[in-house]
């Protein structure tokens, strides 16, 4: 998990992009998402794994929020647990250059998974590490800089179809915030 490793913020990664598309602000108060789907939680229990865990939409140091929290487990093959958001095509999606969100956290490192139309299984996935300090931070992830996890080829914006933030692969206690949530170009 070479990405994890190298979860600190990218150079130029701070700062809030001009050009926009706004895919969830928290407005909703609830696990709806501003630009229509809701977010949903899964842990490895899809797998055997015994991670435990929720998703709450709350007002975290008075932002509207979307957190995930909960114990990261090893066990029994497991070790991941994840807020997904499924995402209707993407206006103008070739000309997206990467992931920005804000984020507030216990200092840990989480990931963010990005899922395209072209993957067939549940492990695959382009990831993205970051460090979610205790203060709201805009972070700005580049396509450029997302791995490619048992797939192959290029990370195509018009392709991605899911994004996830995502607590994985060490045991853990998980708490990371989500208050906006964009592409930018």
């Amino acid at each position: 998990m070479l990405w994890l490793a190298a979860c600190a913020m990218p150079p130029g990664a701070a700062g809030k992009a001009e050009g926009t598309l706004l895919i969830d602000d928290r407005r909703s108060g609830s696990a709806a998402s501003t630009f229509g789907p809701s977010w949903r939680f899964f842990t490895d229990g899809v797998m055997g794994g015994v991670s435990t865990g929720g998703m709450t939409a709350e007002i975290v140091h008075g932002r509207n929020a979307l957190c995930l929290r909960g114990q990261v487990r090893l066990e029994n093959s497991g070790g991941f647990m994840q807020m997904a958001l499924e995402l209707p095509a993407l206006p103008d999606a070739p000309h997206w250059r990467g992931v920005e969100l804000e984020v507030l956290g216990n200092t840990h490192c989480y990931g963010v998974h990005l899922r395209t139309h072209e993957m067939s299984m549940p492990w695959q996935a382009w990831r993205a590490g970051f460090k979610a300090g205790p203060k709201w931070r805009t972070l700005r992830l580049p396509f450029e800089d997302f791995e490619p996890y048992r797939t192959s080829g290029a990370l195509q914006s018009a392709s991605v179809h899911r994004i996830g933030i995502v607590a994985i692969g060490e045991h853990f206690d998980a708490d990371v915030c989500v208050a906006r949530l964009a592409l930018y170009r």
